[in-house]
């Protein structure tokens, strides 16, 4: 195994700080909630009892934190060790978005004080979607943190328990397969809504469709995350790795695409994308955005480029991104004229969330070996 060290360095830089402020204006309006109620801070209505912090704390945010899931798939079921390196780093940035996506639900549902029930048995419905998204990002979170536990240990003690080491493999395997069957699940959440879902989005094979993307938006996080704290810490960047990872989101947009272009035109409805309505315009956006990667990433050559890598990542992400808040909220109609736009305050209790989320990344990093030690000539 690679040599992993912490980055070391000041905490209280001046990047930090902005993120402090911006954290602690979120706590305030955090706590504004959870004393005047959730009306007081959000737009939220019954035709939109689901708004900004559901469709990006949750829905989003945890695929943009697939990137150890799919690096884990990547390197024990497919045996492919030699991106191995970057597995910790994107396992640290999976455990935070998904942790605070998990601390996000309870400042999103009116009565949070009775979420446990859930999980108690008398009230589990063990039919419902929401129940198995629940249950397996829960358990998840619990699995993320077991797979970092031997930082800290390593970190502490100098060493790695060896009944941690035993059963690793097992905690490993879970942790493939709960975001995989989460990701497609929370693409079949919208089966249930029917047309109140544009046809271009609604379709019986929308869980494939945001496992994919969750995939894919997990290898291009682990792109844009490699190149960006590299470029923030003064650490080299991994080309040759990045290079080789960054092949595999072509194939998996063109998979996307097709599957998803194949059922429009099967159900005939290739028309309503010129019908120049919001529907139409969005789906020509996303489609582009999604293209974008396949022609910068397709030609091995533009691989070697640390430009057209970032690109390409950022691309991506912003059209996975926009996928999911289509599919949740820009082109969802529920009908009797209901609108719905966040309320500021929305807006930035999701900033304040992201924020404290960078803010722990950098601890992290900072004071436990996550990146592989740098070789110096």
């Amino acid at each position: 195994m690679e040599n992993l060290q912490p980055l070391g360095g000041k905490i209280w830089t001046k990047p930090f700080k902005v993120l402090t402020l911006l954290a602690v204006i979120g706590g305030i309006f955090i706590a504004k909630r959870f004393i005047f109620g959730i009306g007081s801070v959000t737009n939220l209505s019954d035709g939109y009892p689901w708004g900004l912090w559901i469709v990006f704390d949750v829905v989003t945010s945890t695929a943009l934190a697939c990137g150890g899931y799919a690096m884990a798939m990547l390197v024990y079921i497919f045996n492919k060790q030699e991106y191995h390196p970057l597995v910790r780093s994107a396992l640290v940035a999976s455990i935070f978005g998904y942790t605070l996506a998990g601390l996000a639900i309870f400042i999103d549902v009116g009565r949070y004080w009775q979420l446990y029930n859930v999980f108690i048995p008398p009230y589990l419905n063990v039919n419902s979607v929401m129940f198995e998204v629940a249950s397996c990002i829960a358990l998840y979170v619990l699995i993320m943190w077991i797979e970092l536990s031997p930082a800290w240990f390593k970190q502490r003690y100098g060493k790695v328990p060896g009944w941690l080491n035993k059963i690793m493999f097992f905690i490993i395997a879970i942790g493939v397969l709960l975001p995989t069957m989460h990701q497609a699940s929370l693409g079949g959440l919208m089966i249930a809504m029917g047309e109140k879902l544009s046809p271009l989005w609604q379709t019986q094979f929308i869980p494939a469709l945001f496992l994919i993307t969750a995939i894919t938006l997990g290898y291009a996080m682990v792109v844009f995350e490699s190149i960006f704290s590299a470029n923030q810490f003064g650490r080299p960047v991994e080309m040759k790795m990045l290079s080789k990872l960054s092949r595999f989101i072509p194939f998996l947009t063109i998979a996307f695409l097709v599957l998803r272009f194949g059922v429009i035109a099967f159900n005939g409805d290739l028309g309503l994308i010129f019908r120049f309505d919001l529907a139409a315009l969005m789906f020509v956006i996303e489609t582009v955005l999604f293209v974008f990667p396949v022609v910068i990433l397709w030609k091995p050559e533009n691989r070697q480029k640390i430009n057209n890598l970032f690109r390409a990542a950022v691309f991506f992400v912003i059209a996975g991104v926009l996928y999911r808040f289509d599919t949740f909220i820009i082109v969802f109609n529920p009908g009797h004229g209901y609108r719905y736009f966040p309320a500021f305050q929305e807006i930035m209790i999701t900033v304040g969330i992201i924020a404290l989320e960078i803010m722990l990344y950098m601890i992290f990093v900072k004071r436990l070996p996550i990146f592989p030690q740098v070789k110096h000539a």
